[in-house]
């Protein structure tokens, strides 16, 4: 399920990189350049948050699961703008299996 989904939507977002502003909001948001997807991140990072703090409130993550769509689909827009896609991240987590958090943030401090 998640890599296909994942590959569909790297695809779709490759290929909106040139389509025609008029037509896609990805493509406007590429044109806008990166300053104004990294913007959306922080916005949609910051709305996860408080969905998520009312999620722990009210019991219900519906608005929590929205919001973090949201900002994993403008992560991955960021993220084609620069070259990249999810396959990167994914080769990052499994790099990071079998390896403690606190191992891994040792040879983080080290590079």
């Amino acid at each position: 399920m998640s890599d296909v989904v994942l590959k569909q939507l790297s695809e779709v977002l490759q290929a909106r990189k040139s389509a025609a502003t008029d037509d896609s909001y990805v493509a406007t948001l590429h044109q806008k350049g990166l300053n104004k997807i990294l913007e959306k991140v922080g916005e949609e990072s910051f709305e996860t948050i408080l969905a998520a703090k009312d999620a722990e409130h009210s019991g219900d993550n519906t608005d929590v699961i929205y919001e973090t769509a949201d900002l994993w689909f403008h992560t991955l827009v960021m993220l084609s703008h620069l070259g990249e896609d999810a396959t990167s991240v994914l080769k990052e987590l499994e790099r990071r299996f079998d390896l403690s958090g606190l191992e891994e943030k040792a040879q983080r401090n080290k590079i």
